[in-house]
């Protein structure tokens, strides 16, 4: 992990098997609260205009609002079509209840 870490926001800001969207950086990421263990994905969908903080997580995948494509949040690899490019995630890091992230993205092979 790098260390330079930036922080996204406060866990308690992030429901229970919810996401939101925050920006920090020029970065505009989603952020995910699967029960307890929090995820950090790029809000952009790789397939359209898609913000997937608008989404709808289903487990451990978001559905984008656009096209109802799916990807798989801890690892951003597509789950569905139309979508065929993974999305970017970023290493996370709670420290004193703020979500902070590696800012360099990970992209599943």
């Amino acid at each position: 992990m790098n260390e330079t870490l930036l922080t996204i926001c406060r866990t308690d800001e992030v429901p229970v098997g919810g996401v939101i969207k925050a920006e920090t950086n020029g970065l505009v990421v989603a952020v995910f609260n699967l029960g307890g263990r929090f995820f950090v994905t790029d809000d952009h969908c790789t397939h359209g205009p898609g913000s997937l903080s608008e989404g709808f997580v289903d487990g451990d995948e978001i559905e984008c609002d656009f096209h109802n494509g799916r990807f798989h949040i801890p690892t951003g690899a597509v789950a569905g079509p139309p979508c065929t490019i993974p999305l970017p995630t970023y290493a996370v890091k709670i420290i004193e209840d703020q979500v902070c992230i590696d800012p360099t993205p990970r992209i599943v092979a």
